[in-house]
């Protein structure tokens, strides 16, 4: 499912328009964005918790010389299924 797609269905569950439902898309991700910027977390009790996790600086391999490289340290986005969320998509 792409993002038309989603908005589509979103817009045909909740009688919304379209546009309405982009907006708040567009609006949802913007924030989660934010908030991992500053480090912080965004946690939807039931599906799931958006959090950064940090990645340690670390000697890589360039694949295509075989020399090693320095990887610097960073930060990582990722985000953890939730309970609910996980026993839904494990349900048989």
């Amino acid at each position: 499912m792409n993002k038309t797609e989603l908005v589509a269905a979103i817009a045909h569950s909740t009688k919304l328009s379209k546009k309405d439902v982009e907006t708040i898309l567009h609006s949802f991700t913007e924030t989660v964005t934010k908030e991992l910027k500053k480090k912080g977390k965004v946690q939807l009790v039931g599906f799931g918790t958006f959090e950064v996790s940090k990645r340690a600086a670390r000697e890589g391999r360039n694949p295509q010389t075989g020399a090693t490289m320095k990887i610097p340290a960073s930060y990582a986005p990722k985000f953890k299924a939730g309970k609910a969320l996980k026993d839904t998509v494990n349900k048989k």
